[in-house]
């Protein structure tokens, strides 16, 4: 994935590792804190548990995805000018 400059590709990266890392700390911590109540509701409360990092995922790849739409569309602006000024 490129975003432009080197600085905010490793920011977002390394937020989305940390992001996943959310998930998994909060899915195996919700499952062994609440396994003694039962299977199920353990895993119900590690459903609950992943959905901070979830969310952060969700987030993060929606920044992703509007930041790639905004260069798709300079590029295409930029490809139309250059075709309107050679038809003029």
């Amino acid at each position: 994935m490129r975003l432009g400059n080197k600085a905010l590709t490793f920011i977002v990266n390394f937020l989305l590792g940390a992001a996943w890392a959310l998930v998994f700390i909060g899915a195996l911590s919700a499952f062994f804190t609440y396994r003694n109540y039962g299977f199920l509701s353990a895993l119900s409360s590690m459903a609950v548990g992943m959905l901070p990092g979830l969310a952060a995922i969700l987030l993060l790849e929606h920044f992703i995805t509007v930041k790639e739409q905004l260069h798709e569309l300079k590029e295409q602006n930029r490809l139309l000018r250059k075709l309107t000024e050679e038809n003029t």
